[in-house]
């Protein structure tokens, strides 16, 4: 039986949320003036690779460019900001600053949302780690989890990104979107109620449980034993996404790129009628035109931003995002462009599916059938709280 306080609840608080953080002053200046921490970090990162990696990490250079960005190397430019992030937030853990703002958000959403306090944790934590992370915390109560809870879960991480990428993405967006970090955050602590409506609609589940030990679930397996050893366990956490980032962009572009060519080979009655090949990314956009028209988009412009959608689902968001600065100015436009930020903010691509899948599975595999059975739905589910989180700064901004 579907909980309409969840599902009703749950898209009040997200409108709710994205008043206060986009129309109200104070919040809005406290969120944007990350971004000047965001870019010192960022030239702190710089020297540090710079220091290891030379002129590969960015100019100076000691030839001429050829043409602008040429320069730019993704996995000495743009990755070590993972280890750096990785380490960062292994200290503000160890200091229980991470602790703090997640049992907050937590508290919201119990009092909110009607919510288990094992879910309202773990819904909180992904605002800050990744999806398989935030699960972690919450491991003792995974297995008696209703099948709902678990879905929700799932939705949450498809919903959200992890802190170890924000800033890569503020930094790839921050040419093209003023304020980009705060915008980024702002997308992922809106749409972790939107995740939760709408997995509460497509899954229902029962009302949470007054137990007041899930509240205070946040903890670690290796408790650091100061600062100095949380910084350094984090750089040897970090080291794990890092490169599991760059070899699922290199194994998810070659697979993409082999369908596509398949694609290619098909006969010219097959090939779309705009002109050019038909590709994956292009299949999946084709859905996407209409939602996006509906968050707030042009029409005219819907198309563009339909194109970045496939391409996120299809491969994921690190290109999609990619794709997204490099578009002439006139493609999309200023307003069109705060949308496609935060409908392309979140987790959810076949990639990530695979991971989540695989990662849920491992820790309970009693539950291993139920959760691939809810993957698919997770990646929906995921995709549709971006969106709403896309048609509310639409409307804000």
């Amino acid at each position: 039986m579907v909980r309409w306080r969840t599902v009703a609840g749950g898209m009040a608080l997200q409108a709710l949320m994205g008043i206060v953080l986009i129309r109200f002053p104070p919040a809005t200046h406290v969120f944007f003036l990350l971004n000047d921490a965001a870019d010192a970090l960022q030239r702190a990162t710089d020297a540090g690779t710079a220091f290891v990696f030379g002129y590969l990490a960015g100019p100076p250079l000691p030839f001429v460019e050829t043409h602008p960005g040429a320069s730019f190397i993704l996995a000495f430019k743009a990755l070590p900001l993972v280890l750096v992030i990785s380490a960062l937030s292994a200290m503000l853990f160890h200091w229980g600053v991470l602790q703090f703002l997640a049992r907050g958000f937590a508290w919201l959403l119990r009092r909110s949302l009607g919510i288990s306090g094992a879910l309202a944790i773990g819904a909180a934590v992904h605002v800050f780690v990744g999806m398989i992370e935030a699960p972690l915390l919450v491991r003792p109560w995974l297995a008696r989890m209703s099948r709902g809870e678990i879905f929700a879960l799932m939705t949450c991480g498809m919903a959200g990104i992890a802190g170890t990428v924000m800033v890569i993405y503020a930094a790839i967006l921050g040419p093209v979107i003023p304020d980009a970090l705060g915008q980024i955050l702002i997308a992922s602590v809106i749409s972790t109620p939107a995740a939760l409506a709408i997995s509460a609609l497509m899954v229902p589940f029962d009302a949470g449980r007054d137990d007041a030990a899930e509240a205070a679930a946040i903890s670690r397996e290796h408790r650091p034993l100061g600062t100095l050893d949380a910084i350094v366990t984090g750089v040897a956490d970090g080291v794990r996404p890092l490169v599991g980032i760059a070899t699922v962009l290199i194994v998810a572009v070659t697979f993409v790129t082999l369908i596509n060519m398949a694609l290619a080979l098909l006969p010219e009655a097959w090939m779309p009628a705009g002109g050019g090949p038909l590709t994956l990314q292009r299949i999946f956009a084709l859905p996407f035109r209409p939602v996006m028209w509906l968050i707030g988009m042009e029409w005219d412009e819907a198309g563009v931003a339909a194109g970045l959608m496939g391409t996120k689902t299809v491969l994921n968001e690190f290109v999609a995002y990619l794709d997204f600065v490099h578009l002439p100015p006139e493609a999309i436009s200023p307003h069109g462009r705060l949308i496609v930020t935060y409908a392309l903010c979140g987790f959810a691509n076949f990639g990530s599916l695979g991971i989540l899948v695989g990662g849920l599975g491992a820790m309970v595999p009693e539950r291993r059938h139920e959760i691939v059975g809810l993957g698919l739905r997770s990646l929906l589910s995921g995709t549709l709280a971006t969106c709403c989180s896309g048609a509310v700064v639409g409307v804000l901004s």
